[in-house]
């Protein structure tokens, strides 16, 4: 039977766009999906409620998430070439079912006291979901926008860099009224799962890809590529064997590790910073904190993956790496030292962060071309699964060590704050090493006198 029989209205032959579409109705449909997956960045709400009703440590509390993200990396890197063969629709459906029930499973987990529920729903069911879901609309997007690809990108992942702007004053006040005891817990799970499910299927009906040849009216490729663009395309399977894609992974590691650590700390992180001046902050400060991050998170997806349609992917990076690592070096030193300093630098951070996320699409597309960059794509965010690890596993391992020490406050993060600061630097050199792939990893062009005759020209570097 073929495909697309199987699958029915979910395959790509029955989401083409008919004539006159507007593709400005498509980063709705990627927005659905990634706020809803993107809620995922407010899981540090609901660590202290789990460990204070479950008797958690930090480090246990924070299994669900890095599990989750270790799903996301190996879904995505398993599941690209399904999402490149049978389209966003078939993907974004898959991603609801699994991110959806989920949260089923964990609410059961929560209201039976079996964390080890709440780790495989939330974890490993979820994340499958958010593995699928993230990678769904980004090729898709960048093949309605062309003329712009770090914008598209950027609009293809925002969504999940905001999902905690929402999920987390949300999940609080949930909490606030079901209660933070497992029964609390378990009916804020099940309201999430539901709700999701809803908003989800939003963008499953309305994701459309554009026909073969489509162009943007007015649009034409351009004639020359920069040094760092390539006119060819190179299959998933060969780019894996290029060192540009183990550059580009060890940037996206190191990038992932050194923002999700914080990010997946905050709410307590911010609290234990001030907890003995005259201003301690209040549960539900700590909680609008997250929803900072979550906003300057989206921005920074947009924006700076924006702005590398204009300076280059590379220096993009030159600036996430190195002036993130400054940032955090101004934390550890004089972060307890002034409330306001120490938000605007782990902002500044988060916005380089989510950044790192929407510009990595187009960096691989100026390296490999469109032709499977959903799939390599897919294969980079094993990146993000060793991060979803070793972030995370640096900043609670240490701050747990650290207080059975007898240390306090900003004592409990400024070891893993160094460690971070030299990762950054780690990324930066990796940076440093991209360079063209070589034409030998190239597909064939098309068998035309034109494309014999001539190579693809190249620019000057941007």
């Amino acid at each position: 039977m073929p495909t697309n029989d199987r699958l029915g209205p979910l395959h790509r032959s029955r989401t083409l766009a008919p004539p006159g579409w507007s593709r400005w109705l498509v980063p709705p449909a990627a927005l659905a999906v990634h706020l809803s997956i993107g809620q995922a960045y407010a899981w540090s709400v609901f660590k202290p409620p789990l460990e204070s009703s479950m008797d958690l440590s930090g480090t246990a509390s924070a299994l669900p998430f890095q599990l989750g993200i270790v799903m996301l990396g190996l879904s995505a890197a398993f599941g690209g070439t399904l999402v490149e063969r049978n389209g966003p629709r078939w993907a974004m459906f898959v991603s609801l079912v699994c991110f959806s029930s989920g949260f089923l499973v964990a609410s059961l987990g929560a209201a039976t006291s079996q964390y080890w529920l709440v780790v495989l729903g939330y974890g490993f069911i979820g994340g499958i979901g958010l593995g699928i879901g993230y990678i769904s609309p980004v090729s898709t997007l960048m093949k309605w926008f062309p003329d712009r690809p770090g914008m598209a990108t950027g609009i293809a992942i925002m969504g999940f860099g905001g999902g905690a702007l929402i999920a987390s004053p949300w999940s609080s006040w949930l909490m606030e009224r079901f209660g933070t005891d497992n029964s609390g817990i378990a009916a804020t799970f099940l309201v999430h799962g539901l709700t999701y499910a809803v908003f989800m299927t939003l963008g499953v009906l309305l994701v459309r890809v554009p026909a073969d040849g489509w162009r943007p009216a007015g649009w034409e490729p351009p004639q020359e590529q920069g040094h760092m663009v390539s006119a060819a395309d190179v299959s998933a399977r060969n780019a894996i064997r290029t060192p540009q894609f183990w550059c580009l992974w060890v940037v996206l590691c190191m990038n992932v590790t050194a923002g999700i650590g914080i990010l997946e700390k905050a709410a307590p992180m911010i609290g234990d910073y001030f907890k003995d001046t005259d201003t301690p902050v209040t549960a539900t400060a700590a909680a609008g904190f997250v929803a900072l991050l979550s906003a300057a998170n989206m921005a920074g997806r947009l924006v700076w993956s924006s702005t590398s349609d204009l300076i280059g992917r590379k220096n993009m990076y030159r600036i996430y790496l190195g002036v993130g690592a400054l940032m955090y070096l101004a934390i550890a030193q004089l972060g307890d030292s002034s409330k306001p300093l120490f938000v605007v630098c782990a902002l500044v951070i988060l916005s380089f962060y989510g950044g790192g996320f929407s510009t990595v699409p187009a960096y691989l597309k100026d390296l490999f071309g469109t032709y499977q960059v959903g799939a390599i794509h897919g294969r980079l965010l094993t990146a993000w699964s060793v991060a979803g690890v070793l972030g995370p596993y640096i900043v609670n391992k240490v701050a747990d060590h650290q207080e059975e020490a007898g240390k306090t406050g900003p004592g409990l993060y400024s070891l893993s704050l160094t460690i971070m600061i030299a990762l950054l630097i780690v990324g930066f050199i990796a940076n440093e090493l991209v360079r063209p792939v070589h034409p030998r990893f190239h597909e064939p062009a098309p068998a035309t006198a034109d494309t014999k005759a001539a190579p693809a020209k190249k620019g000057a570097d941007r």
